[in-house]
């Protein structure tokens, strides 16, 4: 493999990526959620009443993403958002009883992603590649 080429890693990277949200995107679609908002419902299992500001940390996104799919969840009647008890700026965000019961039922329709992609590595490979691209994130940011 020729590692001069300059877009091979960014390139590769991206159709990955795209592969798999695409997939995921599939495998969502008949509960009405993406896999950006699949993403901040996961958060929210892990991490529920965090503000809105917590969750764009969480999610690796910006604050008008994450406000736009909270938007669309809070209608479909996934997420509620209330103002936070300290903090009168602040929204504090959960998924709502409905919103966790749908929940692990889209943890069930992307099982098949998931394992189809840790079936490719072996442990110690899982381990370095999330080792490899935290240390592309770090050096990113």
């Amino acid at each position: 493999m020729d590692m001069d080429n300059k877009h091979q890693i960014p390139m590769a990277l991206r159709v990955a990526y795209l592969t798999m949200h695409r997939q995921t995107n599939a495998h969502l679609a008949p509960f009405g959620v993406t896999a950006d908002q699949f993403v901040c419902l996961v958060s929210l299992s892990e991490n529920d009443g965090i503000t809105q500001q917590e969750l764009v940390a969480l999610a690796a996104s910006d604050p008008n993403t994450i406000r736009a799919m909270l938007v669309l969840l809070e209608k479909n009647g996934l997420v509620s958002r209330d103002q936070h008890p300290t903090d009168g700026r602040a929204r504090s965000v959960s998924m709502t009883p409905e919103g966790r019961r749908l929940f692990e039922k889209m943890v069930k329709a992307v099982e098949p992603v998931q394992q189809r992609l840790i079936s490719l590595f072996t442990d110690e490979q899982i381990v370095n590649l999330c080792d490899y691209l935290k240390g592309i994130t770090q050096s990113m940011t």
